[in-house]
């Protein structure tokens, strides 16, 4: 197991692609999925500074607050319920350019503007979902998509 992360340069694409193999290896070997999630919202933190970055974890019928990095945050929140919950329902990754225009938006904080939420499906069925919220509009793309889906892919 990998424990020191070196904070690549170059394009959102280069970066990704060092930071998932440090992943990788930081995740090598340890089978505990909290302790999993909370390395990999330190490392995205870390290498993105982004505004807010963690899990939420299924529990019966809603989400549960899990491992982030960022400021506090909403506890629980319902099945298809914000972007979290539409993600969880729809089993599919969400980007939101301007979360004041996404119906039913949870403003956890005024600050965060757009947002990705990639499902952590486990044999069929989503067990997590990754939040990751940035104070700045349109942040997100499908670079960061095809990444983090790759990194929630490990978990």
């Amino acid at each position: 197991m990998a424990e020191d992360l070196i904070i690549a340069t170059g394009s959102k694409e280069e970066q990704y692609q060092l930071l998932f193999r440090q992943i990788e290896a930081l995740l090598s070997g340890e089978t505990d999925r909290i302790a999993n999630m909370a390395n990999i919202a330190a490392a995205l933190k870390e290498q993105f500074n982004y505004w807010w970055v963690g899990f939420y974890i299924v529990r019966q019928e809603e989400l549960v607050l899990g491992p982030f990095q960022g400021p506090v945050a909403c506890t629980r929140i319902g099945y298809g319920k914000g972007v979290c919950g539409s993600a969880w329902k729809d089993q599919s990754t969400l980007i939101v350019p301007d979360v004041e225009q996404f119906p039913g938006h949870i403003a956890c904080s005024s600050l965060s503007r757009s947002e990705i939420v990639v499902p952590v499906i486990k044999e069929g069925t989503c067990i997590a979902v990754l939040d990751v919220d940035s104070e700045h509009l349109d942040f997100f793309d499908t670079t960061d998509q095809k990444y983090l889906e790759k990194i929630c892919g490990l978990i």
